[in-house]
């Protein structure tokens, strides 16, 4: 007998199903998250050009725009302006390279109306930007002033100092047009997770003393073609975006602003000419702001 192992070798296994690779979740919601009426661009915008403050103590209302630098608060300004107009403007100067705040007034911005000397009842305050050091941007303690009228048009902002009393551009006697009945912080959905500690506690305490005054709030995300890729493809994407809708709860959980109150919108950059689409996330944005402001009003 041969002394080698004499038993058959074991057969291979056989071969594993090909399984194709799991593709990746899809970044888009099948039904969008929020309703959006597309299309609906030319009711929103008759219902804010034929907006008129009930208060007769009031000739416009007063919508101030804040946030940190570079959030957009000029160019939104401008897209509301474009709407408006129905063209392209460039009423409120904006920069896309300056990494500092490029507005260093307390500047008020008024929507012609027909002819050059006649204005829709509802104008937007810019505003310096937020910024992380304490002796840069706006100080928060200015903003308070400037939400309850106390702060001149045109008054240069002083990042080391607060205007006080006696001031050449403090006002001592406010009236109601001078006081701001709506408040709105803009903020670009594509910097929401690098804001800073101390930039998002300076944006809490004027919501707080805003809050403490009566005066609504609201938020507005810029930028959200930067953002999200599926926006960029589309700006219909805005309410089917998975990740767009992430960004908004992680800021409406950093600074407690509702997301019924936040409204993402897209401002005119490389444009030439305006989109119904763009143009109706803006107004049903604005028609939010004189919705809330107009409350105010009735109130005060």
């Amino acid at each position: 007998m041969g002394g080698g192992d004499s038993r058959p070798a074991t057969p291979p296994p056989p071969p594993k199903p090909y399984r194709p690779p799991t593709p990746p979740p899809s970044p888009t919601f099948k039904q969008p998250w929020r309703r959006m009426q597309w299309g609906e661009k030319e009711g929103h915008l008759k219902y804010v050009k034929d907006y008129q403050p009930h208060n007769e103590e009031v000739q416009h209302l007063r919508i101030l725009l804040h946030g940190p630098v570079g959030a957009g608060k000029s160019s939104f300004i401008n897209s509301v302006n474009n709407i408006m107009q129905g063209r392209m403007t460039n009423a409120a100067l904006a920069d896309s390279t300056s990494g500092d705040s490029f507005t260093k007034k307390y500047t008020t911005y008024k929507i012609q109306k027909g002819n050059p000397r006649t204005f829709y009842p509802f104008i937007f305050n810019d505003i310096m930007g937020l910024e992380k050091d304490t002796n840069k941007g706006v100080r928060p303690e200015d903003i308070k002033l400037a939400m309850k009228g106390h702060v001149k048009d045109n008054y240069k902002f002083n990042p080391v100092s607060t205007l006080s009393e006696g001031d050449q551009g403090y006002n001592s006697c406010p009236t109601v047009d001078d006081k701001v009945h709506a408040l709105v912080c803009v903020i670009p959905a594509d910097i929401i997770t690098l804001l800073s500690n101390e930039v998002i506690q300076k944006m809490r305490d004027i919501r707080l003393a805003a809050s403490d005054m009566g005066i609504p709030q609201l938020a507005i995300l810029t930028k959200i073609d930067k953002a999200c890729p599926e926006v960029n493809k589309s700006i219909k994407n805005v309410y089917h975006s998975k990740l767009l809708k992430t960004k908004m709860e992680e800021f409406s959980t950093k600074l407690g602003i509702p997301m019924n109150c936040i409204f993402p919108v897209k401002n005119y950059s490389s444009e030439i000419c305006l989109e119904d689409d763009i143009d109706s996330l803006t107004l049903c944005a604005l028609r939010q702001m004189i919705d809330f402001g107009e409350d105010f009003l009735n109130t005060m």
